[in-house]
């Protein structure tokens, strides 16, 4: 029987990050130039506020740089920069005293789900829609919002959520269920159907 050849894996960037444990300027440059608007956008999505998506993106970058030796390339980089954006935007959140909507709140007659999905051939009925959806997702109560963005945006299952959330598994499916019933309801006001 043949043996199977295994490959480590490489990370595109581990130059990039190697000349960064160095303080090259360059490198850490280049760095920011590749992750910025996708850690921005993350930061964007759980603090639902511009400014402190900038902070967070700023803070996220500085700390990252400073703590670069504990980054061992068992990942990708820019998944272990969204790790620090997701915990400082999470952080950030706290400050703002994050309060998840109690699980007793109730969202009656709740519309039935919606295609959100645009038709293929019209531009810019699509845009027009996933602006709308973003304002939506913005309007939602801060712990509907990250529950949501941290899954369904994000990629993060429900038990990982909740380890970051410091919440159990069941409430971070019961607020995800919510956020989507809200959205649903949010997105029919604004006429999406």
């Amino acid at each position: 029987m043949e043996a199977l050849a295994y490959s480590a894996y490489v990370d595109i960037n581990a130059s990039l990050v190697e000349r960064c444990r160095l303080h090259d300027r360059q490198a850490q440059a280049e760095l920011y130039r590749r992750y910025a608007k996708a850690m921005f956008n993350a930061a964007l999505r759980i603090t639902g506020d511009h400014a402190e998506a900038e902070d967070v993106l700023q803070e996220s970058f500085l700390s990252a740089f400073r703590e670069l030796s504990s980054y061992k390339g068992d990942s990708s980089f820019g998944a272990w920069l969204k790790r620090i954006v997701v915990n400082k935007s999470i952080n950030c959140l706290r400050q703002r005293r994050l309060a998840l909507v109690p699980l007793g709140e109730q969202h009656h007659d709740a519309p039935a789900d919606h295609d959100f999905g645009p038709s293929p051939d019209d531009e810019a009925e699509t845009r027009y829609r996933a602006d709308v959806l973003r304002r939506c997702i913005q309007e939602l109560p801060d712990g509907y919002r990250v529950v949501l963005t941290l899954y369904l945006l994000e990629g993060y299952d429900h038990l990982e959520v909740a380890g970051i959330l410091g919440i159990s598994e069941s409430t971070s499916k019961s607020q995800y269920s919510r956020a989507r019933a809200k959205l649903r309801e949010l997105a029919a006001r604004q006429g999406l159907r």
